[in-house]
């Protein structure tokens, strides 16, 4: 082989490896758990998500998060109708997103963790209670 023909096979390597890369780069980005879809949206309504965070703060409204081994356990002060969105920052395939409104006496929000992988995972729960909104933010690791 000689010196023109090594030239050309390296640049046809090089040209199917960029070519795979960017094949690479679109399969992943449907997946990136780093960027929301309304992110537009989100920052227009941060007044209210601001106003819902200090609720919490301001009624003492802290929920008690307790992790177990087969189960996480989210206690509210008050009887609510929530949202939980949990997020895993290393992919967004595994979100668990949940509506409802709490059980018990204890007012409680029960997510079965069997399923779910080991990791850090971003806690955002929202609810409304007693005609105000609150908004609570925490990251957990399982």
């Amino acid at each position: 082989m000689n010196w023109g023909t090594k030239i050309v096979l390296g640049m046809l390597t090089f040209m199917m490896f960029i070519v795979c890369m960017v094949v690479y780069m679109f399969h992943v980005h449907g997946r990136d758990a780093l960027i929301e879809e309304n992110y537009y949206e989100k920052g227009i309504n941060y007044n209210a998500e601001y106003d819902a965070k200090q609720n919490v703060l301001n009624d003492h409204a802290k929920p008690k998060i307790t992790v177990t081994k087969t189960q996480i356990i989210i206690q509210i002060k008050d009887p609510a109708a929530y949202e939980l969105v949990l997020m895993r920052p290393a992919n967004s395939d595994d979100d668990v997103k949940l509506k409802g409104s709490t059980s018990g006496t204890s007012n409680l929000i029960l997510v079965d963790k069997t399923k779910m992988p080991r990791g850090m995972w971003f806690l955002n729960l929202s609810w409304r209670s007693s005609g105000k909104d609150y908004l609570f933010k925490n990251n957990i690791t399982l």
